[in-house]
C-alpha cells in the first residue's frame, strides 16, 4: 500500500528519518522545510498524504492544515512537540485526520500512515489509474502529463482541467463543470478564464493549436478530449 507523501518538517534530521522510513514502506517522498512550500507543493502535486509538522517557519502547520483542508480532502497527519489535549483538539478541529506527538516511535508512525491511507483510499500501487486519451497520458498520483512520451509542463489549474477531461474522453464538460473541478486552486477564476487555460493547454498538446484535433470545443456547450 504505497502513496506519494509530502513531508513538511523544518528539522533536517527529522525530515531525513521520516523519509527513510516512508521510502522503506515503498512510498514516494517529497520533503519541504517551511509551511509556504508545503502549501505550494500540495497544490502542485496533490499528494496521497501530507505529514505535517506544527512548528514551521513562514506559515505554521496549523495554518497550513487550515488552508489545505479548505481546498481539498487530502489526508493530513500532524506531528507536534505540543502534547496537550487542547493542542490535539485544535489540530483535529482544523481538519487533520490524525495527530502524533513528538517524540514518536517510527514504527507507530508508519502504522498510523498505513491505517490512514487504507481508510482514505489514497494509496496507489500496481492498480494505480493513469488516464489515457490517444498518446496523451495523465498520471494523477505523480502529477505528470505526457504527450507522445514528451513531458507536458502544466500549471495546477491546467493539470486539473486535463485530468478531468482525460478521465472521461469524449465526454463534453461545460465551462461551469470544469470551473467546479478547479475552483479550489484559484478562487477568482471565472468561466471566461477557463477558455484561457484551455487555449494554453492547446499550445502544449496540439500539433497546431489554431486547428485543435485533441482538445475540442463543442460550441454552445463546452470542451471535450478526443480518444484519438
Amino acid at each position: 500500500m504505497c502513496a506519494y507523501v509530502l513531508v513538511a518538517e523544518d528539522d533536517p534530521k527529522q525530515a531525513e528519518l521520516l523519509s527513510r522510513y516512508l521510502e522503506q514502506e515503498g512510498h514516494e517522498v517529497l520533503v519541504v522545510h517551511d509551511g509556504r512550500s508545503a502549501i505550494d507543493e500540495a497544490r502542485r502535486t496533490d499528494p496521497g498524504l501530507v505529514v505535517l509538522d506544527v512548528m514551521m517557519p513562514k506559515v505554521d502547520g496549523l495554518d497550513v492544515c487550515r488552508v489545505l483542508r479548505a481546498e481539498s480532502d487530502l489526508p493530513i497527519l500532524m506531528l507536534t512537540a505540543r502534547s496537550t489535549e487542547d493542542d490535539l483538539l485544535l489540530g483535529l478541529d482544523l481538519g487533520a485526520d490524525d495527530y502524533v506527538a513528538k517524540p514518536y516511535s517510527p514504527r507507530e508512525l508508519m502504522a498510523r500512515v498505513r491505517t490512514l491511507l487504507r481508510r482514505t483510499g489514497r494509496s496507489h500501487g500496481a492498480d494505480r489509474q493513469v488516464f489515457q486519451a490517444g498518446d496523451l497520458l495523465v498520471d494523477p498520483v505523480r502529477h505528470v502529463v505526457t504527450s507522445a512520451d514528451t513531458p507536458v509542463d502544466c500549471t495546477p489549474v491546467e493539470f486539473r482541467i486535463i485530468e478531468t477531461l482525460a478521465a472521461e474522453p469524449e465526454r463534453v464538460f461545460t465551462r461551469k463543470q470544469l470551473l467546479e473541478r478547479i475552483h479550489g486552486f484559484d478562487r477568482f477564476i471565472t468561466e471566461r478564464t477557463v477558455d484561457v487555460h484551455v487555449m494554453n493547454l492547446r499550445k502544449k498538446i496540439e500539433p497546431d493549436p489554431r486547428r485543435p484535433v485533441r482538445l475540442l470545443t463543442v460550441y454552445g456547450v463546452g470542451y471535450k478530449l478526443t480518444r484519438a
